[in-house]
């Protein structure tokens, strides 16, 4: 069950990390905390910590302390971390939704990027959003016609411009009261969204992380998630740009229910384990032929089949029972 904001306030709640160091927001402020080596050792597969993660601490003083133990994650928005094959790197723990950014212009926007941010949200049990920044760079709106498939799909679609003020109320009432990581490329836009939100959080948003003195590491900057509270019951994690999004644990034989609309024709192909690539009598492959599903959609489908799959698949197809 997701915490409500109420409850939320009660919880000691990471919203930041520097390396080996995290900010932990708590009742009575924030506190700089290191990790016990026991919290290390339980998790060898994942971040042992991450933003979003509710904890025990024990202090230290000094506004210092330890974590001592991490509340098992009720979702998480997730890649695979670089360098392997089997390790999640967790961007936001315990978000509500993903609200995925791009820029209509400057830079260019790339679908196949938000299908896999969507991907990830659809296999975490996230809701989406999709928010289409900088459209003061498209005043005829000629160029928002490659984000028409989502709202086809059926995915919330809002047009923002920070510059202009344009669609932020829409925005911030898909915020509020949910536990929210804005996501998407490099230079969209995000803090500039949050800002011109909440315009008397912009310190927070751009605040420098203090590291202590006792640390000896003097102050750093960071590009690491930031889980800002905005509101009682309202966070925002301003996540880093990405470049690249590896998906991590996809199921590749419910990659089908991860496009919503493929959703209406599964369980309507002929053959019981139909992978929607070229079997007869596909009903997702007919709903792309009469133009009811997306064609670059099922494109995005077939690559991110190809690029899951380990091998071939050599499965015999089942005949559906009449």
């Amino acid at each position: 069950m997701t915490a409500s904001g109420s409850d939320r306030g009660k919880q000691n709640i990471v919203i930041r990390g520097y390396g080996p160091y995290f900010d932990v927001a708590t009742p009575a402020g924030v506190v700089l905390c290191t990790v016990r080596g026991s919290v290390k050792r339980e998790r060898r597969k994942t971040d042992p910590v991450a933003v979003g993660d509710e904890v025990t601490i024990s202090l230290t003083g000094n506004d210092e302390g330890i974590i001592e133990a991490v509340a098992p994650r009720r979702r998480a928005l997730s890649r695979l971390k670089r360098g392997t094959d089997d390790v999640e790197q967790v961007i936001l723990a315990n978000p509500d939704q993903l609200v995925a950014v791009f820029a209509v212009a400057e830079p260019e926007p790339h679908p196949r990027m938000l299908d896999r941010f969507l991907l990830i949200a659809e296999a975490g049990g996230l809701a989406s959003v999709v928010t289409v920044n900088k459209i003061d760079l498209d005043p005829a709106g000629e160029l928002r016609y490659l984000f028409d498939p989502y709202r086809e799909a059926g995915y919330p679609v809002i047009e923002t411009s920070a510059a202009e003020s344009a669609g932020l109320d829409e925005l911030r009432r898909r915020l509020t009261g949910k536990v929210s990581a804005l996501a998407g490329p490099s230079g969209v836009g995000k803090s500039s969204l949050i800002n011109a939100l909440w315009p008397e959080r912009a310190e927070q948003a751009l605040r420098v992380g203090a590291i202590s003195g006792a640390t000896g590491k003097g102050r750093h900057t960071t590009t690491s998630t930031h889980l800002m509270i905005l509101d009682e019951d309202t966070y925002v994690a301003d996540t880093p740009g990405l470049r690249a999004l590896r998906p991590w644990g996809i199921d590749l034989n419910r990659l089908d229910r991860y496009f919503p609309e493929f959703r209406p024709y599964l369980g309507r192909c002929y053959y019981l384990d139909c992978t929607h690539v070229d079997e007869p009598g596909c009903a997702v492959i007919a709903a792309v032929e009469a133009g009811t599903i997306n064609r670059e959609r099922y494109q995005s489908y077939l690559i991110m089949r190809e690029a899951l799959a380990e091998e071939p698949s050599t499965s015999r197809f089942r005949r559906r029972s009449s």
